[in-house]
């Protein structure tokens, strides 16, 4: 959700390329595009409402009503919806120690996921009890190959992968605190681009008005650049 969506749309496409089409929700929401793939969307933050600018996964779920209900079941909050869509049904919620996420009943994009494709490179959840969270995703999910209330996870470089019986969902990090001033350290979900040329898409960013919070650098993913566009929004820029 962006405050300007023009002015965010021109910043995206300056740092990762991309496009825009229009959706059936009205104009103050957009597809962005990855050549002619869907990668995202950006939807225009109402002016009344004070919330911070951030990207917010969604996750598809086969019922949205189960969903929640084990969202609440378990001490977190359902915060918008289930609202009905001309696909699906969408809902906005906050996990117990307030990182905010969507899940989505409904129509989606045949062989999208993260890590595939354009899709977004990875996910990330920055939080305090690393191994709670996975657990608390894993069950509302249904993450894992034994059914509702099962997941799958492991410990690997520092951090817990949380797998849906088939492939890796989503990496989780602890040691956010959730009082602390700096946004990077309060308990959020982390969204990855892939690029072609970290470097170039970081320099991008500081050109379009946006900030490096992270300069590029190799890790045991790749080469990787942290970026914060001009209404705060953060993501993290990688090779493949």
């Amino acid at each position: 959700m962006a405050r300007d969506l023009g002015a965010s749309q021109s910043f995206y496409t300056a740092v990762l390329g991309w496009t825009y089409r229009p959706t059936s929700l009205g104009e103050d929401f957009s597809v962005a595009l990855s050549g002619r793939s869907p990668v995202a969307g950006i939807g225009a933050l109402a002016p009344s409402l004070q919330a911070a600018v951030a990207w917010t996964p969604y996750f598809a779920v086969a019922d949205a009503d189960a969903t929640a209900a084990r969202i609440r079941e378990r001490g977190a909050t359902v915060a918008v919806g289930p609202l009905a869509m001309s696909t699906g049904r969408a809902t906005l919620a906050a996990d117990p120690d307030g990182a905010v996420f969507g899940f989505w009943e409904g129509r989606t994009i045949p062989g999208w996921s993260v890590g595939r494709g354009v899709g977004p490179a990875r996910l990330e959840l920055r939080t305090r009890d690393a191994f709670g969270a996975a657990i608390f995703y894993g069950e509302v999910l249904g993450w894992g190959s034994g059914g509702p209330d099962s997941c799958e996870v492991r410990y690997e470089d520092d951090q817990v992968l949380v797998s849906d019986g088939t492939h890796v969902v989503a990496a989780v990090r602890g040691g956010a605190v959730e009082s602390a001033p700096d946004p990077q350290v309060r308990p959020r979900w982390h969204v990855y681009f892939h690029v072609a040329d970290v470097n170039a898409s970081a320099g991008a960013a500081a050109a379009a008005g946006g900030a490096v919070m992270a300069p590029p650098s190799a890790s045991g993913r790749g080469h990787e650049a942290t970026v914060r566009d001009p209404d705060g929004g953060l993501f993290t820029v990688t090779t493949p």
